[in-house]
């Protein structure tokens, strides 16, 4: 049996065994005589009942139609401010659902959305008219403890791969945020608490299975299909769907030092400062994340640290004391966590379903004048919460050359993310509005952005953003999605 075929049986099987927990929804309405639908290039046509018919009988999974039940629930993406209705949702199971689905909208040329755990703020995991290749049913991972590696569907959440690997004394950098989608993040970049020490969630990817354009599925890795397998580490969704990925693990304690440590507002400009300072001289072991925050309802503004030490904890102390010498601290919550726990920590300050608008960009230092437009320009407001952090960089990140991987950031020394949230029901467009002016005052401090934070850039921007690998990148788009199926992303438009 080749590798490739032993990984694909074993992962199907395992995903097999999950899929019960899974509360899917049963496809109970009347499939229409004709259904409207739009083209990737924005074109209104008509999809006829026998197609639809078709797709839904031949699909393991289900096919969702407006008047299905779940099919308000599966059309949702984090983002409230994205309202949009889909034609059709195809909830895929395994390999072979995908690409029939695959196989459907590009035979009908239909706006195709891929959703896994719907986290991308500017809402590309949903449409309008089109078709959501849906891959929250398909999840399910298996652990090779012997040579350190993790086999996860392309469905999964960042949070079943820590809870797959940590207890066994391994782990890998995977976000920050437990109900993201594995398959999201790590073909766009990944920064995480393990970022410094082990590279981007991408940096720790052996291997892949994809369902390209064509509905094939492919193997690729350093050796076969390596065009392949170049690209979809950092060219985000535009090559396919990544049905499995194959992790590098790394020796892990299971529990690490974190938490979060909260200071007076008063020291905001000197522990940004600090902070652009000490975090490019600090341990690969530490991982910090600066938070100044407009809470809504009238609260005072607050500044904290959220931050985890993976070394030895002997030394977490040594490690701390810059940090808890540079403001005064208000509150002190660092302590021995379990690593699985501190990454479900933030969940809450990341929400689920509330209205929000964010924007981001690289920073190579934190200069003053940067620091004063964030603490400056800050404004609390009664029902919106206000926010601008920093995902530190740096480390091992930095030390991979900028085109060993389609991911040319390798520049960064943090990704700043400014924005804002608020409830749903409240009018949107002064919140929007107060977001951007935000944002306009903080971006000329940046240079570059994260694509798994794309939020209506420019065409020209986004293919500048690719820096020298933006042509190889065309070439591949050419080569394996020659009529732009998926675009619903930080997009590379085919040139043939």
């Amino acid at each position: 049996m080749k590798r490739r075929d032993f990984i694909t049986n074993s992962s199907m099987a395992v995903s097999a065994m999950l899929f019960p927990s899974w509360k899917g929804y049963s496809a109970e309405s009347q499939i229409p005589s004709e259904l409207l639908a739009v083209t990737g290039d924005g074109d209104n046509f008509i999809l006829k009942k026998a197609d639809i018919t078709n797709l839904r009988k031949n699909l393991k999974g289900t096919l969702l139609l407006q008047d299905d039940n779940g099919y308000d629930v599966a059309r949702l993406v984090r983002n409230r401010i994205i309202d949009r209705n889909p034609a059709l949702i195809a909830q895929c199971v395994d390999e072979t659902d995908i690409q029939k689905a695959v196989n459907f909208a590009r035979e009908f040329n239909l706006l195709t959305a891929v959703k896994c755990g719907g986290h991308s703020v500017s809402g590309k995991g949903t449409c309008d008219q089109g078709i959501i290749i849906d891959l929250s049913p398909f999840r399910g991972n298996r652990l090779d403890i012997e040579n350190r590696r993790l086999f996860i569907t392309g469905g999964s959440w960042l949070g079943e791969l820590d809870d797959a690997t940590i207890p066994y004394g391994l782990g890998t950098t995977a976000g920050t945020v437990s109900h993201t989608g594995v398959g999201g993040l790590a073909t766009g970049g990944g920064f995480g608490r393990l970022g410094r020490k082990y590279g981007l969630t991408l940096d720790n990817i052996k291997s892949i299975q994809i369902v390209t354009a064509d509905g094939q599925l492919r193997y690729a890795d350093e050796n076969e299909n390596s065009d392949l397998f170049w690209g979809v580490r950092g060219g985000g969704g535009n090559f396919g769907i990544v049905t499995m990925f194959e992790f590098q693990l790394h020796p892990m304690n299971k529990d690490v030092v974190g938490g979060r440590i909260t200071f007076d507002f008063k020291d905001v400009k000197q522990l940004l400062r600090f902070h652009g300072e000490h975090s490019l001289e600090a341990s690969w072991d530490m991982y910090q994340d600066p938070v100044v925050f407009a809470p809504p309802m009238g609260y005072g503004n607050t500044v904290y640290f959220d931050v985890c030490y993976s070394g030895p904890h002997k030394d977490a102390d040594k490690a701390f004391a810059p940090l808890r010498k540079a403001g005064k601290v208000i509150h002190d919550e660092i302590d021995i966590i379990d690593y699985c726990d501190l990454q479900k920590s933030g969940d809450d300050d990341d929400p689920r379903g509330a209205s929000q608008y964010l924007k981001g960009g690289y920073t190579i230092n934190i200069s003053d004048g940067l620091i004063d437009a964030i603490v400056d320009n800050l404004e609390a407001h009664p029902e919106r919460g206000s926010m601008a952090f920093f995902q530190q960089a740096g480390g091992k990140i930095n030390t991979i050359a900028s085109d060993a991987t389609a991911f040319p950031s390798r520049y960064a020394e943090h990704n700043l993310i400014t924005g804002s949230f608020w409830t749903v029901g409240v009018d949107t467009a002064p919140h929007m509005a107060w977001s951007r002016r935000y944002w306009k005052t903080v971006s000329p401090y940046t240079d570059g952005f994260y694509i798994n934070d794309e939020f209506s850039e420019s065409q020209k921007d986004v293919n500048l953003n690719f820096l020298g690998n933006y042509q190889r990148l065309v070439e591949l788009k050419n080569k394996y999605d020659p009529t732009n199926l998926f675009r619903l992303n930080a997009n590379i438009k085919p040139s043939i």
